[in-house]
């Protein structure tokens, strides 16, 4: 009993930690910018090496959020502990400008374990977006009437925030084989926005001009419904295909947003429901084989063109939500774990050995055009935490480059490495020992 106060302790720490962190570091992307923010990949340390497939993966010994069917497998005499953190370093580029950035964040927290025969429940925290940029761009407007320098005008970005997602799902064995489950979660969060201009004459900063100061607030608080569904189909006595499909409920989100404009007074403008979580679908496909090979590959298609975000009238004066800031976004990613020997007395054949690849299309509009394509590359390996055969704990660990590319060459290029490290605890809590 002390045990699992001990580790229900270390679980509301850790969820605390991911809030604070992800409210308080961001993104460090300037594309964060637009939008709810920086979309998070919301994939886990077992699967991170792989470019976060998940959605035909099911295991007894670990907590998949990818596909909340999964939680069906879980094994009966389980309790799973995930937490997973992750590193970037990060260059962003734009016309011959080169700036590198880095990040430090507790990337999920999540539990599982087995209510019944065929019915496991899931519960956690993830980020959903997150927010952080700050940046300049100046330019020459005009040449003072009276003393005849150059008047140039800086233009100052900054912004924080982010959304976070707290979630509790089931998954249920219904029919030979074939599981359903669904996520039930709460998403909150915040972010600000603000665009500062001031001008200078031959590089000194003047107060002759006035600068108009935007700064956009919002303050988020929704559901999210998540689905899914898979059904293994058995191929030859060592393979098996697993098929599963996803599905998320997109409804328009209640609350306000403000815009305060100054330059000479101040200005405050509200948009009411002004925002929208998408409708999506996903499919995947996993195939095992025995216990050594697991290969996997997932399709999502996400409909953000039909959400609506705040925006500014310039010609009405007018900031009410709208169409326009996002369009579709798909994404793909395919992956591999490999191992030796799971069950073999000799470490380095349990190792798992794990690489993957994903592409997807961007969510936002920037100035009426699509936003930048995102690619990665993806390795790790899954550590068993001791050298007894049996023990399923592990550490995870991978590395990643990710490239979010422009397709106009006014935009930003950004090049990351990530290293991402989790914990899973598998512990057998749940064994019934017999005493003769």
């Amino acid at each position: 009993m002390a045990r699992y106060f001990r580790l229900l302790a270390t679980i509301l720490t850790a969820a605390c930690s991911l809030t604070l962190h992800a409210q308080a570091n961001g993104s460090n992307s300037s594309y964060s910018r637009f939008g709810l923010g920086t979309l998070n990949d919301q994939s886990q340390g077992f699967n991170k090496g792989m470019a976060g497939v998940g959605i035909g993966l099911a295991s007894g010994s670990r907590v998949n959020i990818a596909n909340p069917a999964s939680y069906s497998s879980i094994d009966s005499l389980s309790f799973i502990f995930d937490v997973g953190m992750n590193a970037s370093l990060g260059n962003m580029k734009s016309q011959g400008t080169s700036v590198n950035v880095n990040n430090c964040n507790i990337d999920y927290v999540c539990a599982g374990l087995q209510l019944t025969k065929g019915i496991g429940l899931s519960f956690g925290f993830v980020p959903y977006t997150s927010i952080g940029y700050s940046f300049s761009s100046s330019s020459n407007v005009a040449t003072g009437m009276n003393s005849m320098q150059m008047i140039s005008k800086t233009d100052s970005y900054e912004g924080s925030g982010g959304l976070n997602q707290g979630y509790i799902g089931v998954g249920a064995m219904v029919y030979k084989g074939l599981s359903i489950g669904a996520n039930i979660s709460l998403i909150w969060g915040s972010y600000s926005h603000s665009v500062q201009e001031t001008f200078s004459e031959d590089g000194v900063e003047s107060s002759n001009y006035s600068g108009l100061k935007s700064i956009h607030n919002a303050d988020i608080k929704t559901y999210k419904i998540d689905l899914g569904a898979q059904y293994p189909v058995r191929l030859t006595n060592k393979d098996i295909l697993t098929i599963g499909a996803t599905a998320s409920i997109g409804h328009k989100v209640k609350g306000e947003s403000t815009l305060e404009r100054y330059q000479t007074s101040a200005d405050t403008l509200v948009a009411r429901n002004a925002f929208d979580l998408p409708y999506s679908y996903g499919l995947g496909l996993g195939w095992t084989h025995g216990n050594n090979l697991t290969v996997g590959a997932d399709f999502k298609h996400e409909f953000w063109s039909k959400c609506h975000t705040p925006q500014y009238d310039k010609n009405t004066r007018t900031y009410a939500p709208a169409l326009g800031s996002y369009c579709d976004r798909i994404k793909v990613c395919a992956g591999a774990q490999y191992i030796i020997d799971p069950f073999d007395k000799h470490y380095l054949k349990r190792i798992q050995y794990r690489l993957g690849a994903h592409y997807s299309t961007p969510y936002l509009k920037i100035n009426g055009k699509d936003g930048p394509r995102e690619y990665g590359i993806s390795a790790g390996l899954g550590l068993p935490i001791t050298n007894n055969y049996n023990s399923r704990s592990m550490v995870n660990v991978s590395l990643q480059w990710m490239r979010r590319a422009p397709q106009t060459t006014a935009m930003i290029t950004e090049n990351y490495f990530l290293m991402n490290i989790g914990l899973t605890f598998n512990e057998a809590w749940f064994m019934k020992f017999r005493i003769k």
